[in-house]
């Protein structure tokens, strides 16, 4: 794997990271309480069913993560859903009998160095899918586990989906999967399109990232959407016209993958569009996204993570690159 998408793996970690009372110190008309609290265990059940060829995926809520069951060969527990993660990641911790195939060391946005140990999976399963012969990278993700009282084996990234639509209801709790046959690609409509008003966003996958365009006032911006960041985030360097749209409203400590903590501001941001939608008033961690460029042409202006995933019903077909955010 490229050390490019390495380094990007911990810095998108530090989304996770930012602690419920930071959150809650935002000015916000978006609150999504968690259904179970921080001082109960959680433990993801498989009860998938299948309707119509799509799968459909309960999950749990650690903080504003999504919690699914999976199984790597013979373990099994809870794996965050992490559209901010290639593909498989694995928790050292649990994982450390395992062939260590290569080993890497990359930044986080603190700049602190932390390794990256990639290995073979034989089996892995999660939502009634299974995969057999997987790369994974293996991190350590004790901060998680410490942030949020609960066991992580690891994180599900983006490469499970590329031939899938998946549709996100955070109200219910549930994820629609449909994997997409090449007989279905051009044609596919899911069910849950069919009721409701919805718009369409075209996006990106460029090293197994999700990349929408979005505006704000008139300019042009690119976001990573982001399932398991608990914040949005804006990068601290953009022009100070763009910050005539933001509010601050206090201070953050950000922690990268190395721990070490560097300092961040809270802020309502106003004006910012997602296709035709206005998406009102959202709250941000601004700080600085360098360590966040995919490539040397490819940077990225923000994140989009909890406060903008869960204020409606949101899919992605990643066959036709269409996002959709329900009305």
């Amino acid at each position: 794997m490229p050390k490019r998408i390495l380094s990007i793996i911990a810095f998108l970690l530090l989304a996770r990271l930012l602690s419920a009372q930071d959150i809650a110190a935002t000015d916000t008309k978006v609150t999504v309480p968690s259904k179970t609290s921080s001082s109960d265990p959680i433990i993801a059940k498989d009860l998938t069913t299948t309707v119509e060829n799509t799968k459909v995926i309960p999950f749990v809520r650690a903080g504003n993560l999504i919690i699914l069951k999976g199984i790597a060969d013979t373990t099994e527990g809870n794996f965050i859903l992490d559209t901010g993660a290639p593909g498989l990641v694995l928790n050292i911790t649990y994982f450390r009998q395992y062939k260590q195939l290569d080993t890497d060391s990359r930044g986080s946005v603190s700049g602190a160095v932390v390794g990256a140990v990639q290995t073979l999976v034989d089996k892995f399963s999660f939502g009634g899918l299974q995969f057999s012969k997987l790369d994974a990278d293996m991190i350590n993700l004790g901060h998680i586990e410490d942030k949020r009282n609960i066991k992580i084996l690891g994180l599900i990234g983006v490469s499970f989906f590329k031939d899938s639509e998946i549709i996100i209801d955070y109200e219910n709790n549930v994820i629609h999967l449909r994997r997409i046959t090449k007989k279905e690609a051009a044609t596919y409509k899911s069910p849950l399109l069919e009721t409701g008003k919805y718009n369409i966003i075209d996006f990106d996958v460029l090293d197994n990232k999700i990349i929408a365009k979005v505006k704000l006032g008139e300019r042009k911006m690119k976001f990573f959407i982001d399932t398991g960041a608990e914040s949005n985030i804006l990068d601290s360097r953009l022009p100070n016209k763009v910050y005539e749209n933001v509010t601050i409203t206090g201070r953050s400590r950000v922690v990268g993958t190395g721990n070490k903590a560097i300092e961040g501001l809270f802020g309502n941001l106003k004006n910012l569009k997602v296709g035709d939608k206005d998406m009102g008033l959202l709250p941000f961690v601004i700080t600085n996204l360098e360590n966040a460029c995919i490539s040397e042409v490819c940077c990225i202006d923000g994140i989009l993570g909890f406060n903008f995933l869960s204020v409606q019903k949101i899919g992605f077909n990643f066959i036709k690159g269409e996002m959709y955010l329900w009305k």
